[in-house]
């Protein structure tokens, strides 16, 4: 068993006149106790986020010692005066990052300023601020980068952080027709006899395809925390009613948030098959090793799964430069089942600003929802260059969630049903089980939760009740990883998969709605430590936010933000979130020869041929947008 030694806090208060006092009462720190291997000569060993602390926030720093004994600290001012001292928490090694660490709480140090530094055991921290609402410009960064990465429009510097990011309209005239011909595995399609005008939406991740299933959670997500605003009172909802990033619809009397995501959802309401139409897919679950086997069928209703060209595009190459030919990719039950619960919920959001567009969301929900229980089974396979997969082959999480958005908006009770049918719990608990740890696009089975609790229009005590158990449960879960992690942050050794930082992030929106239901600070403290591991608290010393850190994330795996692979173009903008370590699916020429060779936590590398580690995504960003945007307003109403 670990032996933990509590920490020792005191804050030192009234300095002004006292530093001879101070000296005298202040503890004298050990030269070292710090291992030759304690840390890499380019960072130091006290870790602790690279972008500040709240003002009455949680406050937590790492120190990378394998001491046995608790040590003394100290934090200083810009001056050098202690301001603060304690001993720290002996936590031990650590399997995912292969060292030993002491956690040193802050949190008492209440007093706003710039230039603080920790010392302990002979090294020094790099310089930390306090300030009352240290999120506040992340949020609107994170929520500017869906902005960035538009397409069908131009990128102009009044609505971006400057003249690097400007850029011509990608694909500004884009009506594809379906794909026809042989795909990678040899499977012959015979294409269809229409075209879509699909023009707009964003470019999902380091390439330019566009696909609804990753669409539908970034847009959820992005409506998801429109919802919460509604919810709070007025001075909170306000923070983010209009005007607050620098979005062409600045403005308009719309949550800068909404105009967001509708311009993704317009894209995705495109993408669904006109009546009429026949297409050939594959129904049932196959062996994708063998060539597929197509049925005709109506396919009115359905989703068009994504749209992207026949092969990879070369890294880098501005939008507008790509002139091969783009495909609708076949539609897929769980494409159109991304498209029914994102729309659902839109109509509600849309219904007493825009009627007709809330009304169009609700019809195009509704056929959707239809034509995925009619053929419930059309799965994406991964044989398609060009673009990702998104292969899904477990679907009761969509369409228990597609289901829940479509009941909350209507209340009709044929929705309802649906839930509590295709749910996997006894019947006093009508809630889908959660089979998935951590919310991402191919698990969604939180998101009906998240749902029921956040509208107001619920007044079903059971499948409530039922919500919120399933919620503080998961959350709980979450803060026991957080206890045995050394970095302190809510996330289990299992986790370092493909897009880790998002799953993080996914994360904290589970806690903070455990919070919001309990008021149970230690929620609230989860969240911070998840967001201070991606602003660098972690192994690495690594922000992996571009733009936020003395060793922020400059060169993520993306065909514009491409500095990394030609200097002509530029870095990654402030706000953008890294994919994060992935010690689970080392596919690309950096990861492969790290494998074997790195801990969990240190399999990453700020290098743009790395898509397994390094990429970015839109899945990613909205949650991280989430997160920063709620620990600003609800620090903003303590």
């Amino acid at each position: 068993m670990r032996r933990v030694a509590k920490p020792r806090a005191r804050r030192i208060v009234g300095l002004t006149g006292l530093a001879l006092a101070v000296a005298a009462t202040t503890p004298a720190l050990a030269d070292s106790c710090m291992p030759a291997d304690a840390a890499p000569q380019d960072a130091p060993a006290l870790r602790l986020t690279q972008h500040g602390f709240e003002t009455r926030g949680r406050k937590l720093a790492i120190l990378r010692t394998a001491h046995a004994e608790p040590v003394d600290w100290r934090v200083v001012d810009a001056a050098g005066t202690v301001i603060a001292v304690g001993t720290s928490e002996v936590f031990g090694a650590n399997p995912t990052s292969a060292d030993a660490l002491h956690r040193i709480d802050l949190s008492a140090l209440d007093m706003a300023g710039e230039g603080f530094r920790i010392e302990a055991c002979g090294t020094t921290s790099r310089a930390f601020t306090i300030s009352d609402r240290p999120f506040d410009q992340l949020s609107v960064d994170s929520l500017t980068y869906f902005y960035h990465n538009r397409l069908g429009t131009p990128i102009e510097a009044a609505h971006v952080q400057g003249e690097a990011w400007v850029r011509d309209a990608g694909f500004p005239h884009s009506t594809p027709t379906c794909f026809h011909g042989t795909d990678e595995a040899g499977n012959v399609w015979p294409g269809c006899d229409y075209r879509l005008d699909v023009t707009g939406g964003w470019a999902d991740a380091g390439d330019y395809g566009k696909y609804v299933v990753n669409g539908g959670i970034a847009v959820w997500t992005l409506q998801n925390f429109v919802e919460r605003l509604n919810s709070q009172p007025d001075p909170v909802a306000a923070m983010w009613a209009d005007g607050r990033a620098p979005m062409p619809e600045n403005g308009n009397g719309v949550s800068d948030i909404l105009d967001e995501a509708r311009w993704q959802l317009e894209f995705m309401l495109a993408m669904q098959v006109p009546d009429g139409a026949r297409l050939s897919v594959p129904l049932g679950r196959q062996d994708g090793r063998e060539p597929l086997q197509l049925s005709e069928i109506d396919a009115a209703g359905l989703v068009h799964h994504k749209v992207h060209e026949r092969a990879w595009l070369p890294v880098p190459i501005l939008p507008a430069d790509a002139q091969e030919e783009r495909f609708l990719l076949p539609p897929s039950t769980a494409a159109s089942l991304n498209l029914a619960a994102s729309a659902a919920q839109a109509a509600r959001l849309w219904r007493e600003i825009d009627p007709d567009f809330a009304a169009r969301c609700l019809d195009a929900a509704r056929r959707a929802y239809s034509a995925a229980r009619a053929y419930p089974e059309i799965y994406a396979y991964n044989n398609f260059g060009g673009g990702g997969a998104y292969g899904d082959f477990r679907l009761d999480d969509e369409f228990a969630w597609a289901a829940t958005e479509l009941f909350v908006t209507t209340g009709e009770t044929a929705y309802l049903t649906a839930v509590q049918g295709d749910a996997a719990a006894p019947a006093e608990a009508p809630v889908l089980q959660v089979r998935g740890a951590t919310i991402a696009w191919p698990a969604v089975d939180l998101l009906p939760a998240l749902t029921l609790l956040t509208a107001e229009t619920v007044e079903d005590d059971a499948l409530l009740a039922a919500a919120r158990q399933q919620i503080i449960d998961t959350a709980d879960r979450y803060l026991a990883d957080r206890a045995m992690e050394g970095y302190a942050f809510p996330f289990s050794p299992d986790q370092y998969v493909w897009g880790s930082n998002g799953n993080l992030a996914n994360r904290g929106i589970v806690l903070a709605m455990a919070h919001t239901l309990t008021g149970e600070a230690d929620y609230r403290n989860a969240v911070i430590d998840a967001i201070d591991y991606l602003l660098g608290r972690n192994a690495l010393d690594q922000s992996y936010v571009s733009g936020y850190g003395e060793r922020a994330m400059r060169h993520p795996h993306h065909r514009f933000w491409g500095a990394g692979a030609d200097p002509e173009y530029p870095p990654a903008p402030p706000g953008a979130v890294s994919g994060g370590p992935n010690a689970t699916n080392m596919s690309d020429p950096v990861a492969t020869e790290m494998h074997g060779q790195c801990a969990p936590q240190a399999c990453w590398a700020d290098d743009y041929r790395a898509y397994a580690l390094n990429e970015v995504a839109i899945n990613w960003n909205a949650p991280l947008f989430w997160i920063a945007a709620y620990l600003d307003t609800t620090h903003s109403n303590d």
